[in-house]
């Protein structure tokens, strides 16, 4: 029997995030796993803008992203995300931090959602999701934000 205790979503705040955290949490619900909700936190101070940001105080900008995210991730949670959900920001890199993540806290799912971007913008922008599901440590299950909802699901059958 496969036991999954810990499920991480990352997210960007998006609809597809939104959809991944819905199955996340049907899913920690039915096999009473924890539930991590991780944001990566874009570092400013590797951005391309970051040399040409004179008289702004990168540090300030970072405090203050930082600062934006948790109260997200708060909101997130008082929405009904469920009661054993830890949340967690992290600075740097999104693919980088959420592989670090899942092999630290020894995650036994990641539920991400991802948003199908074409091929044009996927060869320009890279997928954070793709990296995810090639490196992750854990299986990775990739939601769109259009699939069916879980709610949906059960109807199906």
């Amino acid at each position: 029997m496969i036991t999954i205790k810990t499920i991480l979503v990352p997210t960007d705040f998006s609809d597809a995030s939104a959809a991944a955290q819905r199955y996340a949490c049907a899913l920690g619900e039915a096999f009473r796993s924890a539930v991590h909700l991780l944001h990566v936190v874009q570092d400013p101070y590797v951005q391309p803008w970051a040399a040409e940001a004179f008289g702004v105080s990168l540090a300030g900008v970072l405090e203050r992203w930082e600062q934006d995210a948790k109260a997200q991730l708060a909101q997130l949670t008082s929405e009904g995300a469920g009661a054993n959900v830890t949340c967690v920001t992290r600075v740097g890199h999104p693919f980088v931090e959420i592989l670090t993540y899942a092999s630290e806290a020894k995650i036994d799912l990641i539920v991400m959602g991802t948003h199908g971007r074409g091929p044009v913008a996927h060869m320009l922008l890279g997928s954070v999701a793709e990296r995810v599901v090639r490196k992750a440590p854990c299986p990775v299950l990739t939601v769109r934000p259009g699939e069916p909802q879980v709610e949906e699901l059960g109807k199906a059958t």
